[in-house]
């Protein structure tokens, strides 16, 4: 079953996210909800539903065209794993590129020897299934770096490098937290 953003953020949530994390740097200095940092991801809770996330934004942003580099005006790009209890939702992997994704374009998901492909809906990417999230998120615990490769309404690459030193700590920490 392919989520829709609706149910992705059901609620305040992406509002939360928006507001809360202009930057991750940002969202470290000002809000009220981070928890716990881990090298390079943060932890956020919030109660009202009970949402728990890690998030972090990348190391690196290579934007091209026709094969090569270009500037590209961007929003936020993080890269989320989110625990809802009241929902059901035990590690839901979620990508922003800070653009919206060309239509029916997926985004490729990089950790090592292994790929993920994420379905796309406007500035939004998540797999296809919870089996999914659970491989993806097995994945990045053994990982040094994920790379995810999308392609913008515009009809830009881009190729954004998270790390993933703290992903391990923060993902568990949100679990955690949000344990019923």
């Amino acid at each position: 079953m392919q989520r829709t953003p609706a149910r992705l953020f059901a609620g305040p949530i992406l509002g939360l996210c928006l507001a809360a994390l202009a930057t991750v740097a940002n969202a470290q200095a000002e809000s009220t909800n981070r928890v716990a940092a881990n090298t390079d991801w943060s932890v956020f809770v919030e109660s009202d539903p009970t949402e728990c996330w890690g998030v972090s934004a990348p190391k690196e942003t290579v934007n091209t065209r026709d094969g090569r580099v270009v500037a590209a005006r961007r929003g936020d790009i993080l890269l989320f794993v989110f625990y809802r209890p009241g929902a059901d939702v035990q590690g839901q992997v979620t990508f922003t590129g800070g653009y919206p994704f060309a239509p029916g374009s997926t985004v490729n998901l990089t950790i090592g020897d292994a790929s993920f492909e994420l379905f796309t809906d406007g500035e939004w990417a998540w797999p296809a299934s919870a089996s999914d999230d659970t491989a993806i998120v097995a994945a990045m615990k053994r990982g040094a770096q994920a790379v995810l490769t999308a392609r913008s309404a515009r009809g830009t690459q881009t190729r954004d490098t998270f790390s993933l030193l703290g992903f391990t700590a923060a993902v568990e920490d949100a679990e955690a937290r949000c344990k019923g």
